[in-house]
Order: C-alpha cells, then structure tokens, then sequence
C-alpha cells in the first residue's frame, strides 16, 4: 500500500479548527471565537465526540469569562471520555486519547482556580499528574508540566489572578 493510499483522510472540520486557533493566536480572538462557535453549531452537541472535544477545548481558550469557560473546559473533558484512540489516530497516527487528559483536567484546574474554588481546582491538578507520564519529553509536555507546577503554586498560595502563561492573559 502507498503513503498517500493509507493517510488519512481530510477532515474539514478539524482544517477549520487550525485555522480558527490560528487567527486566535493572531489576535483575533473575537473573530477565532465566532468561528468556533459556528463549527460547534455544525458538529452538534452529540456529534463527532473528537471534534466536540477539540472545539470546545479551544473556544474555551478564547472565552473572556471563566464561568463560560468553565463550561466549554467541562465539554471538552466529556467529549473526550465520549472518543477513542482510534477515532483521533483517524485524524493523525501520533494521537491517543489519553494525551489528551493531562492538559483538559489542568485547564478546568486552572479556571476553577481562577474563579476561587482551590478544592475543586486541586481535585483536577490531582488529575493532571496522575495522567502526566503519558506526554512525550519534548516542548509540548515540557509547558503542561510547567503549567501543572504553576497552578499547583497558585492554588496553594489561593492566588486566583490570571497565570502570566495563559492564552487569557
């Protein structure tokens, strides 16, 4: 079988995600956030759990209120428990559910934190290093657990300001 015969195939949706985050780290967050809204609209609530999960994860990056964030970290974390390795290796080979977990639980950690329920935000840092083996050592597993080690300070010091390494600050 060749390459391009056993890649997979284009997602359209998940296209429109990189390039909704793309112009969310662009500065145009408003206008990442309209785009993400409209592709929940059309994925559904009981759609695509991958899908629904990768949106939500990261309209929650682009909301300016934590309680609204705190329900799109709460979808995102259920749409993963909805979805397979197999379903997310469909979109790319490397992926697996469960590298998903590490930074889902810290983002509910952090905008709980935020928001001043430490009990509940310990609950998800609890969460996110039992989980936290699974990440590579490279640059991405290096910032969630430096961002794991950030909250978990913040909490203990009950400090609910705005981490400097947040995409809300």
């Amino acid at each position: 079988m060749t390459e391009a015969a056993s890649a997979p195939a284009p997602d359209p949706v998940m296209a429109a995600v990189t390039e909704a985050v793309t112009r969310g780290h662009q500065g145009d967050k408003e206008g990442a956030r309209a785009d993400l809204l409209v592709l929940w609209a059309q994925v559904g609530d009981d759609g695509d759990a991958f899908h629904r999960c990768v949106i939500a994860h990261y309209v929650a990056d682009v909301t300016p209120g934590a309680e609204e964030e705190l329900v799109w970290d709460e979808r995102a974390l259920a749409a993963a428990h909805e979805t397979s390795d197999e379903r997310a290796r469909s979109y790319h080979s490397s992926l697996a559910i469960a590298g998903f977990f590490p930074s889902l639980h810290l983002n509910l950690a952090d905008v709980l934190r935020r928001l001043g329920r430490f009990e509940d935000a310990e609950a998800h840092v609890a969460h996110t290093a039992a989980r936290i083996e699974v990440l590579p050592h490279d640059g991405y597993g290096t910032t969630i657990r430096e961002a794991l080690d950030g909250v978990r300070a913040m909490i203990a010091a009950r400090d609910a300001s705005v981490r400097e390494s947040s995409p809300h600050a």
